[in-house]
């Protein structure tokens, strides 16, 4: 199933430490010859400190204990330079060890500045310091430490610039210390900034939310909340926008999302459109499910993709996490997906029938007639469908549903009240930028 790996894809829109977990898990599911995962990972390395993982990954590529001279030149340089960085930011990196001392620090970063300029001769060259060695630390796979220093260097940083950056370093080093909690909260604060940052194109913008997005799968399908949140984010108008024109793949993640999800949402209408809008551009078994169910209701043809988007998940470093019980692993998102997938065929598939046959629907399900007939008994059970079965005739009777006309009164005014809030958005967007002028 390497042909749905969407690595390639996500790679450019990732900082290159994030790209690590994704070839680990591609290692682990072997996708591909480990050689040719080991050669991506130094590949990687090049352009980082963390100079004794490289060698490693030298070592046991070529099955040597030797490793190439650049090599450990590059180890002394990197030590030198940790050195002189940790010497230059020394000043500062005291002054916030100092408990006593951070408690003088207020809200007011000019009298920040201006205090620590004063009292401890910290000056803008030290701040500076404590950013690239932040930086250097982080390169070196140290991320606790850069995560700590960057969060320092933003409370005295003056430059907006800087400080975004920092902030994209800080959300990486929590990524990659499965902090997800405290990503989620810099995720959000990254979110704020770019959707009211004033960039000096648009473009610029629409590119930071696409690597917004990318970065924020690693906390969503890890999150406790995650996949509800997924949703509120990618089916924004800006961010579905910035999909569909730069990075169509990101649809795999929210249509997952939206199968997954316990609670129906009044959006999935709207994206089945997406999703049927976006075919030409790109399609995977998850996406094409959809279209086969909700478009075409080309009930063989959803049965077939179910069988297909078992393997995309479980290949697909985001969706196939998994959890280890005792003795055996599973995979809880696709079990969900499954569950999930089975009852969007067997919705629609009942919208079109009011008499079904037993046999016919436990093929559409993918189970055997046993099974079949006891998901359906607990589906009655649960109050999830309003039919009975008749065991002579081994059908399933559909009861007449009549659609409540106070429940389409509210859906319409829900619906009518977020294009209100949407136009509302629009026309204060344009007149700030009539402002701005």
């Amino acid at each position: 199933m390497a042909e749905y790996d969407l690595t390639p894809r996500m790679a450019p829109n990732l900082d290159r430490h994030l790209v690590f977990p994704l070839l680990e898990f591609l290692q682990e599911r072997q996708l591909y010859d480990d050689d040719h995962i080991l050669k991506a990972k130094i590949d990687l390395l090049n352009n980082t400190n963390m100079v004794d993982y490289a060698m490693d990954i030298h070592k046991s590529l070529y099955h040597t204990e030797d490793v190439p001279s650049n090599m450990v030149d590059r180890r002394a340089e990197v030590v030198a330079r940790l050195k002189s960085l940790e010497e230059a930011a020394a000043p500062l990196v005291a002054f916030l060890q100092n408990a006593a001392a951070v408690q003088e620090l207020r809200a007011d970063k000019q009298y920040n500045l201006q205090m620590l300029n004063e009292r401890y001769q910290i000056g803008p060259a030290q701040i500076e310091a404590l950013y690239q060695y932040a930086k250097f630390q982080f390169e070196c796979g140290n991320y606790s430490g850069a995560a700590d220093y960057l969060y320092q260097y933003r409370a005295l940083c003056t430059n907006s610039e800087r400080s975004l950056s920092a902030l994209w370093g800080k959300l990486a080093a929590e990524i990659l210390m499965q902090n997800w909690d405290i990503a989620l909260e810099e995720l959000n604060r990254l979110k704020e900034i770019i959707d009211s940052k004033s960039f000096s194109s648009p473009l610029n913008q629409v590119q930071s939310r696409i690597w917004l997005m990318h970065w924020s799968l690693f906390i969503f399908f890890n999150h406790d909340n995650g996949r509800t949140q997924i949703i509120d984010l990618f089916n924004q108008d800006k961010y579905l926008n910035a999909i569909q024109t730069s990075a169509p793949h990101l649809l795999r993640y929210l249509a997952t999302a939206f199968i997954v999800n316990k609670r129906r949402r009044p959006q999935f209408k709207d994206f089945i459109k997406v999703i049927q809008q976006e075919q030409h551009s790109y399609k995977d078994p998850i996406t094409e499910f959809l279209a086969c169910v909700y478009v075409n209701y080309d009930f063989d043809g959803a049965q077939k993709k179910m069988r297909e988007c078992e393997e995309v998940i479980l290949n697909d470093p985001f969706l196939g996490k998994r959890v280890e019980e005792s003795s055996f692993s599973t995979v809880p998102l696709r079990d969900e997906f499954l569950e999930n997938a089975r009852l969007f065929i067997f919705e629609t598939y009942c919208r079109i029938h009011q008499r079904i046959d037993m046999g016919v629907l436990a093929e559409k399900l993918n189970l055997n007639y046993e099974e079949a007939e006891r998901w359906i008994v607990n589906l009655i059970r649960s109050s999830k469908l309003d039919a009975k079965i008749d065991s002579q005739t081994g059908t399933v009777i559909m009861e007449p549903n009549h659609p409540n006309v106070y429940e389409q009164l509210i859906d319409h005014t829900k619906a009518l009240n977020g294009r209100t809030y949407k136009l509302v958005g629009q026309l204060l967007e344009h007149a700030q930028a009539q402002v701005a002028r």
